[in-house]
């Protein structure tokens, strides 16, 4: 095809040559007898010798053949006003009139044209032929062979083709090698194949369910595929921008971008939790791959709340055998006041901590939370703090939101202290009008201060991640959490040592009712600190649960 196209453009270059070129050979013609003839209008010496009579042999033939000959032109001509010859090639026509009509020369006009006489066709020029004192006397007619100037056209074919010839092998050549280069980049594919190859591709990638982003040597996005633009939530429009101006700052702009390196690369992405992977590309550029992982990551956090569950109920079932052991030895010794007063102690303060929290936390479900957490620390070996200065109402707008904020902090805190002399954790919520105020210490090694952002990036963590999924997702969904609440999520140094984590919700209390029912005043109490072990629940009955168990052991 390269080949047929350098041909075309070679023949059609050639033929635009060669159709003005023979305009410009007669042109050029014409000019020269037109200077020939000037040149010997310009001869006083045949002004004076017309006035002598025209004869083969006269002053003027010898000067007229002297000219020809050093001009090789065809013929020159002298005539007078009357058109009679006083010059010519064939001596015998001398004294006759010229054949063509001399009319415009002889009115003082100078004339070139390609016109027939006695001699053939020629390209002529002609002028008047004036005396001393301009008046005209006659004319001067010069002509040049037409055949001379078809063979200079002629003559000028076969260098002309011998140019075009070799444009056209420079033409091949190039065709040639940008054919090879090309098939060298398409991988020897035909242009059908290619057609198939991208419509294939169209398809494959509007019908995977994994987000494609691809980007070109600039670092511009120029392909996102219908699940990128999902799992993204960015449009069309993001397409020739660089991922900076079409995610905004943060952790996803930087993987796509390639400022973070790694496979299996976590980020947070709205409220999706996204696993990127990025590969260059040959022209510079790259394709990255998302894919979400939103779900998995809650189930492998349903996961670890179900371990945590399964840890409660076999220390609960270690405890329980302990204490029927002592029970019956208690009876067996008939020591039955003692007997009495061990399941009192034992069931009053399970029933002295649920009920702790619930009178603090009024909120159903952050309240079995808190329960089943201290069930499972107290087998951990960790204290679980909830201060007395806390007081949350039932008026949450998102509990789920602030559940998994809770739980997310407490489940760090717990392995932070983990192994930790004295280990302990304390929570504390307080509420100032809508405003919630969550804050969570521990007695751990702390943060340092140049890792007290870090913690909140998505994919950042200093432990090895357990088998079933990543770390360094929690800390940055508390902030996610909070921001999209319009509150903050900070990390500071715990009085006494240790870290703590301050969150701010300024919008999670909705507007109390328009005549709400006063409440019991609440006794202060101690702060809630679980010594030993309990029942775990994550329901919303747990209070009830623990309240009846206790009553059904005193009695």
């Amino acid at each position: 095809m390269q080949l047929a196209v350098a041909t075309g453009v070679t023949v059609l270059a050639t033929g635009l040559f060669l159709a003005p070129l023979g305009d410009q050979l007669d042109d050029q013609a014409m000019r020269r007898a037109l200077a020939i003839a000037q040149t010997t209008a310009q001869q006083p010496r045949i002004v004076r010798d017309l006035r002598t009579a025209p004869t083969p042999d006269g002053p003027v033939q010898r000067e007229a053949e002297r000219i020809r000959k050093a001009t090789r032109a065809e013929y020159v001509v002298v005539m007078d006003l009357r058109g009679v010859r006083w010059s010519h090639t064939d001596p015998g026509r001398i004294g006759e009139v010229v054949s063509t009509d001399p009319g415009d020369a002889l009115a003082g006009h100078e004339v070139m044209e390609i016109d027939s006489g006695t001699l053939g066709r020629s390209a002529r020029g002609k002028v008047p032929l004036r005396d001393g004192d301009g008046t005209i006397v006659g004319a001067v007619s010069v002509g040049i062979a037409y055949d001379s100037v078809r063979a200079r056209l002629v003559h000028a074919i076969p260098g002309l083709l011998a140019y075009a010839g070799g444009a056209l092998a420079v033409g091949a050549l190039a065709a040639w090698l940008v054919s090879r280069r090309v098939q060298r980049q398409t991988r020897d594919l035909a242009f059908s194949d290619i057609s198939s190859l991208l419509a294939e591709r169209e398809a494959m990638l509007h019908g995977i369910r994994e987000g494609v982003v691809a980007l070109d040597g600039d670092g511009r996005i120029r392909l996102l595929n219908d699940e990128a633009q999902r799992l993204l939530d960015i449009g069309g429009e993001a397409v020739g921008r660089v991922p900076d101006e079409a995610l905004g700052a943060g952790r996803t702009a930087d993987v796509l971008a390639g400022r973070v390196t790694g496979t299996d690369l976590l980020t947070v992405r709205g409220r999706r939790v996204l696993v990127a992977n990025r590969m260059p590309t040959d022209d510079g550029g790259a394709v990255a791959t998302l894919r979400d992982r939103t779900e998995l990551e809650r189930l492998g956090r349903e996961l670890d709340s179900t371990r945590g569950l399964i840890d409660a109920l076999r220390a609960q079932d270690h405890e329980h055998a302990n204490r029927m052991h002592t029970l019956l030895g208690l009876l067996e010794l008939e020591m039955y006041e003692e007997a009495v007063e061990f399941v009192g102690e034992a069931v009053g303060d399970h029933r002295a901590t649920a009920e702790q929290i619930a009178e603090r936390v009024r909120d159903p479900l952050l309240a079995a939370l808190l329960v089943g957490k201290a069930t499972v620390a107290a087998e951990r070996g960790v204290a679980l703090w909830v201060s007395d200065r806390t007081r949350l109402p039932d008026r949450l707008v998102d509990p789920r939101g602030l559940a998994t904020i809770v739980g997310n902090l407490v489940d760090n805190a717990w392995e932070a202290v983990a192994g930790t002399p004295r280990a302990r954790v304390e929570v504390e919520m307080r509420t100032a009008g809508r405003s919630v105020t969550l804050r969570v210490r521990d007695t751990g090694p702390g943060i340092l201060p140049e890792h007290r952002e870090l913690v909140f990036t998505e994919g950042w963590s200093t432990k090895e991640p357990p088998a079933h999924r990543p770390r360094g997702i929690g800390l940055s969904l508390v902030r996610r959490l909070a921001e999209r609440q319009g509150g903050s999520a900070v990390a500071a140094e715990a009085p006494g040592g240790g870290a703590e984590f301050v969150v701010v919700l300024p919008e999670a209390l909705a507007p109390p009712e328009p005549d709400p029912v006063p409440e019991a005043e609440q006794a202060p109490a101690a702060p809630v600190r679980t010594a030993g072990t309990g029942p775990a629940t994550t329901d919303a009955t747990t209070t009830a649960v623990f309240r009846t168990a206790a009553e059904e052991g005193s009695r």
